[in-house]
């Protein structure tokens, strides 16, 4: 199994066709971000799908009024059930578990042949009243999931920094 040609294939879509997207793609979508790791295996999230076309359109006003938000025909909030637990590095483990949830989500979509954007853009009081998360829990990002629309799909991926930029081997 190769998956690096789907990593470098893979682009933030912004535009959507409008197809409607199967019950059993979302349902794999899904797993992909619940099998994903987390710190201690805690598994703090919760995944709200979100593919009612009024609530849609509720969160695109939520997210600034962004069009492309109320246009996914399928939108996954990733929220944490534990905002408060921090991992022996002092760190905050809920975003870094939902990045990780988020990244096999996309992974997986890709897969399916489907488009994914991340957004972080949004007020997430009205997300959390939109979607009746507790008061305590937070909406870290939203992914949006959709065919494409392939006329408005960028051919080009926005330059990658060269590996020696980025990685060191044994120090910085």
């Amino acid at each position: 199994m190769q998956l690096l040609p789907e990593i470098e294939k893979r682009r933030s879509v912004r535009t959507f066709s409008g197809s409607p997207v199967a019950k059993p793609v979302i349902d794999r979508i899904v797993e992909a971000g619940r099998q994903a790791p987390s710190a201690k295996n805690r598994q703090a999230w919760r995944f709200i799908v979100i593919t009612d076309e009024k609530l849609r359109s509720e969160m695109q006003a939520a997210s600034y009024g962004q069009e492309y938000v109320g246009n996914a025909p399928v939108i996954i909030a990733l929220c944490t059930t534990n905002v408060d637990y921090r991992m022996p590095n002092g760190q905050t483990s809920h975003p870094v578990d939902l990045g990780i949830a988020g990244a096999f989500m996309m992974l997986q979509a890709e897969h399916e042949g489907l488009g994914t954007c991340v957004v972080t853009t949004f007020r997430e009081p009205e997300v959390k009243s939109l979607l009746s998360v507790p008061h305590r829990m937070r909406v870290v990002m939203l992914l949006l999931i959709g065919e494409p629309d392939s006329a408005d799909v960028p051919s080009e991926r926005a330059e990658r920094l060269p590996t020696d930029r980025i990685a060191g081997f044994n120090h910085w």
